[in-house]
């Protein structure tokens, strides 16, 4: 069996999945809502399988999945997500992700994809196959939050979730010019002009929900 590290930042969640994975004979060994102290557990206990979310709180699954990327750690990720967005599914997969299931999914469907990625396979779950394809077959052009540098997406997260500069700039190890400065190049290559623009083209492009 697998020991494995969830990542969530709903704890109802959490619990859910240690009841089911331990249930199935895995170990879970360790939990977190917040991508920075996830990885430093990560590094410190490596894990087989890494259950992550893509919504976490005001930050990104990705920056978590990026870091592990570069660092070109064993542990391999199934993305863990309400996200059903093509572009979502292509990225997770671009970062390096072995799998790839939707929320709601029964429970059996996280069991055979935390066993297939554990061996060294990867795993979309149902309907995910073909969200993929679309996804990587969808032009990134200007204008769309896929022409954002990483930087400026962690920015933008930030900024429609209602965050001050200086607030945004303590998160990031930034001070509030720089992060004006982002905001104003974002805004311009997105072709928007005000906040409430930007948190519509953010919704629209299933970078944040309607309910955030």
């Amino acid at each position: 069996m697998s020991d494995i590290y969830l990542v969530d930042d709903h704890a109802m969640m959490r619990d859910g999945l240690r009841a089911v994975l331990e249930g199935a004979g895995h170990n879970v060994v360790g939990e977190s809502d917040h991508p920075t102290p996830a990885l430093a557990d990560i590094i410190r206990l490596v894990p087989t399988v890494l259950l992550l979310d893509l919504h976490l709180h005001h930050r990104s699954g990705f920056e978590l999945l990026e870091q592990l990327q570069r660092r070109k750690l064993s542990t391999r990720t199934i993305m863990l997500t309400m996200s059903a967005q093509p572009r979502h599914v292509a990225e997770a997969m671009r970062l390096g992700a072995a799998g790839y299931v939707l929320k709601g999914s029964p429970s059996r469907d996280v069991l055979e994809a935390v066993d297939a990625v554990a061996s060294g396979r990867k795993h979309l779950g149902v309907g995910v196959a073909e969200l993929a394809v679309e996804g990587l077959m969808g032009d990134h052009a200007p204008g769309t939050i896929e022409s954002l540098s990483a930087r400026e997406q962690q920015v933008i997260l930030l900024v429609v979730r209602g965050l001050t500069s200086a607030a945004i700039g303590e998160q990031l190890h930034l001070s509030p010019k720089t992060v004006e400065s982002y905001r104003s190049r974002l805004m311009a290559k997105l072709g928007v002009s005000d906040l409430p623009a930007l948190v519509r083209l953010a919704i629209r492009e299933g970078l944040i929900s309607a309910d955030d």
